[in-house]
């Protein structure tokens, strides 16, 4: 699959080493789930989860949905929801958009649907807030991955989901309308396509 090229660009420019040996420890069991999906050639549902579903969550979906296309990884399908359904914040979109990702606004009520593209001829990500069980997401053998704290407290049990992981990022809402702002949201956009980089990386297919 051809990724559009400045995503590309991004994704050769990420550089696993920055990653600690605590962190590489964190993303081992998302490794491990993906591997053994890939050896036995069954899909792989990854939903990420964050309390209101409109940041982490949505930029770790775009990033992993996207990895899976750069290292050719099949049959994966990314979903995010939370703890409560909001909007997916305009700014996590716009930090998508600068690294790449063609980004469309489907509908305009409260909580709009967005198309996130990230190749011509791949399937664009759909992205809008709603709770992790909604029925637009898998309801059995998937991965939960807990993205905030407060989801990971707040949500002990998934149902359905095969595995919990947890794989927690510092919340870029902290830095909402300050002259920050923006740096902030790719700095956090950034790490975390970096070590979903890895954790693609590390697949044999």
């Amino acid at each position: 699959m051809k990724l559009f090229k400045k995503i590309d660009a991004t994704i050769q420019d990420l550089d696993v080493a920055s990653m600690s040996i605590d962190r590489k420890e964190t993303v081992q069991p998302l490794i491990a789930f993906i591997q053994e999906k890939v050896t036995s050639k069954k899909p792989i549902n990854l939903n990420f989860i964050c309390t209101h579903n409109s940041r982490r969550s949505h930029l770790s979906q775009a990033w992993a949905q996207a990895l899976a296309g750069f290292y050719k990884v099949p049959n994966v399908s990314c979903y995010s929801g939370g703890t409560e359904a909001t909007a997916m914040f305009p700014m996590a979109g716009e930090t998508l958009k600068a690294s790449g990702f063609e980004i469309t606004k489907l509908s305009n009520e409260s909580n709009p649907v967005y198309s996130l593209k990230y190749a011509s001829n791949a399937h664009p990500i759909i992205g809008f807030s709603k709770r992790h069980d909604n029925e637009f997401n898998p309801q059995s053998e998937f991965a939960a991955i807990m993205t905030c704290s407060q989801a990971d407290q707040g949500c002990p049990f998934i149902p359905g989901a095969e595995k919990r992981i947890p794989i927690m990022f510092e919340d870029p809402k902290a830095f909402d309308n300050t002259p920050q702002q923006a740096e902030k949201y790719m700095e956090r956009s950034m790490q975390i396509a970096t070590e979903l980089k890895y954790v693609f990386s590390q697949i044999k297919l």
